[in-house]
């Protein structure tokens, strides 16, 4: 009886520590994000200097997210007299990223594409000394891989990443046409809601 009684307790305890370890290596699900959209800045990286973006969340399943986002920005052209004096030109991203992780904090990667609205002043060959001006769209792809911090009922987020990217000039007269330009930096800074 006694042989049975310690048989059934070792069984038991047997048992229970096994339990108790399946439940200490268990995975936690990763929470469902309710705050899908944002809004941010983002400095460097995607469109060069910087944009203004909305972003959305399109889908997750556990720990995997995968957003995307538009932005708009006006950047600089100096000016180079007598030719032209300097103008604004538009900015135009995109990205479509996916962020793996649990709760706030994310691996993040993806790519990128943007496009530059540019223009050369030419010298008009049937006038004399009189210029033409030819506008061109200047494309550029990006890679990202980084950190994103982002609560998933919204609220503060941030990224950070190393953004390589390859330019493609369009204006007829470069020299190099295909450029790739593998030491990019971005840092995002937005609300998510």
């Amino acid at each position: 009886m006694t042989l049975l009684k310690n048989k059934f307790l070792l069984f038991t305890s047997i048992i229970l520590l096994l339990c108790l370890q399946l439940e200490a290596f268990a995975q936690e699900e990763a929470e469902t994000f309710t705050a899908k959209n944002s809004v941010f800045v983002d400095l460097g990286a995607n469109a060069l200097q910087y944009a203004v973006n909305y972003g959305r969340i399109i889908h997750q399943n556990n720990k995997l997210k995968i957003a995307a986002s538009v932005g708009f920005s006006m950047r600089y052209r100096q000016p180079s007299e007598p030719i032209h004096s300097g103008y604004l030109i538009p900015v135009i991203p995109a990205e479509i990223t996916a962020f793996l992780g649990r709760d706030k904090h994310h691996l993040e990667f993806g790519t990128g594409f943007f496009t530059i609205l540019n223009r050369r002043f030419l010298l008009d060959p049937d006038q004399a000394g009189e210029l033409q001006e030819k506008t061109y769209w200047d494309r550029f792809v990006m890679a990202r891989i980084g950190y994103r911090y982002q609560k998933p009922n919204g609220g503060f987020f941030y990224r950070i990443g190393y953004t390589p990217t390859l330019a493609f000039y369009n204006s007829g007269v470069s020299e190099n046409p295909i450029q790739f330009l593998p030491f990019g930096l971005g840092v995002s800074l937005g609300k998510s809601f």
